[in-house]
């Protein structure tokens, strides 16, 4: 096995698994703390790739680029709460998952008629174009810097959740929200703030997503599969939770889809090594998530049921 190219791949694992915590960690409180399902969290992902695209270029500044993403998908999660979540709080999930897969449907639809169906480009700013050393292996400055503003969210969301009055009250609504409200909280605006914070997440993601993956419509759908996974392994409601369970899910896909056709091509012929490889690493994923429902329902850093 060549160490360099395991190198790189790992590092291409930690660089998803971070996309999908900026992704999961926001869909998760939703969900945890709501009890809302929002499958329309992929189309504000969609939002900040291609708000951040365009903003870059039509400014050539990567980081009015980055805040524009987050503050348009930040301001879009607060629309769709007031008109779409809040009045669905206290209906069945059933009308959650329609209502959210339909606007996942207009989203799509809307990126279409604004940019078009052909791609969108967005370039790697210049500053952060090339390659560095690490560990003797060659590997992209940009994708670097995703690890590490990555890292950052997570220091700050530890920060946010645990040490502050705010993150006191999430904590406290996702064991009891309807305690937080009689004890003279405004969870309607808690749930707005939240919200935004979540879109927010996701708009960074999209955003720095946008220069190494394609900008298009529909590009939320593929990720969001993956989140909705990831909030699953690791806890629905649980920071801590999410940003293991990306790490875990997001290595274990890149690391099958680069060696598991080698491996199939053991004892296949190379070429249906090649299909089916991608696929079967596709599937490790989902069999992950088929144990942890089985052993450990709650989530893997979750408390047990006894």
């Amino acid at each position: 096995m060549n160490s360099s190219l395991f190198l790189s791949q790992l590092l291409n694992g930690v660089q998803l698994g971070v996309l999908l915590f900026l992704l999961s960690s926001g869909l998760t409180l939703i969900f945890g703390i709501m009890n809302f399902i929002n499958l329309a969290h992929g189309s504000l992902y969609m939002v900040g790739a291609f708000i951040g695209a365009a903003t870059y270029n039509a400014s050539g500044s990567f980081v009015f680029a980055i805040i524009a993403a987050i503050v348009a998908a930040g301001l879009v999660g607060l629309l769709l709460e007031h008109l779409v979540a809040k009045p669905l709080y206290r209906y069945d999930h059933l009308y959650q998952v329609l209502a959210t897969f339909g606007l996942m449907m207009f989203f799509n639809e809307l990126a279409i008629v604004i940019f078009g169906s052909r791609p969108y480009y967005a370039a790697i700013p210049s500053a952060l174009e090339g390659a560095v050393t690490v560990f003797g292996s060659q590997y992209p400055v940009y994708r670097i810097l995703i690890i590490v503003v990555g890292i950052l969210v997570a220091l700050g969301a530890w920060y946010l959740i645990q040490k502050t009055r705010f993150g006191m009250l999430i904590r406290a609504g996702a064991s009891n929200s309807a305690m937080v409200s009689v004890l003279g909280v405004n969870i309607d605006l808690l749930k707005k703030l939240l919200f935004m914070l979540g879109a927010g997440l996701a708009g960074l993601a999209g955003a720095l997503a946008g220069p190494i993956l394609s900008v298009q419509s529909g590009m939320g759908e593929p990720v969001l599969i993956l989140a909705l996974v990831v909030i699953v392994v690791g806890g629905i409601g649980s920071i801590r939770g999410a940003l293991v369970a990306a790490m875990i899910i997001a290595i274990i896909d890149t690391l099958g889809r680069a060696y598991m056709p080698h491996m199939l091509g053991s004892f296949m012929k190379p070429a249906t090594a090649n299909a089916v490889g991608p696929a079967v690493a596709s599937m490790l994923i989902y069999i992950l998530m088929a144990l942890v429902l089985a052993f450990r329902p709650n989530g893997i850093l979750a408390p047990a049921k006894r």
